[in-house]
């Protein structure tokens, strides 16, 4: 599904991981290409929105509540917002056997903060960065306007090597510059801290089946599509090793609607034959197609 929005000029990128412009194209899909990488195997977006352009027309208060989800953005984030706890509280069991004592925790793109809220009722000192001004603001509200910063990351005001872990949920296909993220990452971080990063898994069976009816192509959005090679690269490229990596917890709670609606990206009439599932309100039901990725690692000594 292609962005239909109005957009600035759409600029062509080299492969964020090693720099090259030699690619093969998986498809087009409007003014979109989505290619890999012939050198490293990086799956990504060509051309997109400039940088500066990408916290304007993409994550603005339309994204966080959008009358087209399957392409872009949440129906309503907020209104999910147990749905999420529930999530991050059941993904809490990756983290638990890597960390130790309750420490500082950043969470990297925290959204309206709900990881950081699960995280704080277990002990921890949260922090939240959140460059999208329009959901920044539900995480502040909740956490403390101290606690929650936007700009850019390394100038946000957060003390160098301080953080016991560091997590970016959902986080790392978003990035235009998604090597600068994790070295950002390793230097807020401390020597002994850990991270964690979950994201969409181009090698996944459900992304080889569907093609490019995948829910994670939204291209406005998911820049770079990972495996677990082409992340695992990323991780070693800028301070970080890997430690576990597992697909056991990709999954989510999910509203009734949000089934229906990503249904009918896959076919109109699969979305018929789900739409009794909508009687059930805003019950979660929790979906893992294995799809997606959860990895931690360690600083590299």
């Amino acid at each position: 599904m292609s962005d239909a929005r109005p957009a600035s000029e759409l600029v062509d990128v080299a492969c964020a991981l090693c720099g090259g412009r030699d690619r093969t194209l998986r498809f087009r899909d409007g003014p979109y290409s989505v290619v890999t990488c012939t050198n490293c195997d990086l799956t990504y977006v060509t051309p997109r929105r400039g940088d500066g352009a990408l916290l304007d027309e993409v994550y603005d208060e339309s994204y966080w509540r959008s009358q087209a989800a399957r392409e872009r953005g949440y129906t309503d984030y907020r209104a999910d917002a147990e749905l999420y706890r529930e999530t991050y509280r059941r993904r809490w069991a990756v983290l638990e056997p890597h960390v130790g004592a309750p420490g500082r925790v950043l969470d990297i793109g925290c959204a309206a903060g709900y990881f950081l809220e699960v995280a704080r009722a277990k002990g921890w000192d949260v922090f939240g960065f959140e460059p999208s001004d329009a959901i920044r603001k539900t995480a502040a509200a909740a956490l403390g306007e101290e606690r929650v910063r936007g700009g850019r990351l390394l100038d946000a005001g957060f003390e160098r090597a301080s953080f016991d872990l560091v997590t970016l949920w959902d986080v790392i296909e978003h990035t235009p510059d998604p090597l600068a993220t994790l070295r950002a990452a390793a230097e807020l971080a401390k020597p002994t801290a850990k991270l964690v990063v979950e994201t969409q898994n181009v090698r996944s069976v459900a992304a080889r089946v569907l093609g490019k009816r995948w829910q994670h192509y939204k291209h406005a959005e998911h820049l770079h599509h990972f495996h677990l090679g082409t992340l695992t690269r990323a991780l070693e490229l800028t301070g970080w090793r890997l430690v576990a990596s597992t697909k056991r917890f990709g999954g989510k709670l999910v509203s009734p609607h949000f089934i229906v609606e990503r249904a009918k990206r896959v076919h109109p009439i699969l979305s018929t034959l789900v739409s009794p599932v909508e009687l059930l309100g805003r019950r979660g039901l929790y979906v893992n197609p294995f799809d997606e990725l959860i990895v931690v690692a360690e600083r590299a000594r």
